[in-house]
């Protein structure tokens, strides 16, 4: 049976480990669909396994925080990525640092 995008993305944000973040065109391009960043971003506003499916280490491609609908909005988002160990530069992740790159 063929995977939905959405299916797609979820895997792969249950995948990113603590620590880590990705970026939303990263996960759209992984999922074999490059330029749908925003479709990415839908799937993480309505994300029905949260926190299981961690929509928390998903950061826009410039490292800033984006998107949070959960309790505590963005403030929550930095807070919980700060607890994992996520390293910050002002507001926005330090991709150079916390993106996370998988193996192929």
């Amino acid at each position: 049976m063929l995977k939905s995008f959405k299916d797609k993305i979820y895997e792969l944000t249950d995948r990113i480990p603590k620590g880590k973040v990705a970026t939303y065109g990263q996960l759209a391009e992984m999922a074999g669909s490059p330029g749908a960043a925003r479709a990415v971003g839908m799937c993480m506003k309505h994300n029905p396994n949260a926190p299981h499916t961690p929509c928390h280490r998903v950061v826009a491609s410039n490292g800033k925080l984006t998107g949070y609908s959960a309790d505590g909005g963005l403030k929550k988002k930095k807070q919980m990525l700060m607890e994992e160990g996520v390293k910050f530069t002002g507001d926005k992740v330090s991709l150079m640092i916390s993106q996370w790159k998988p193996e192929s």
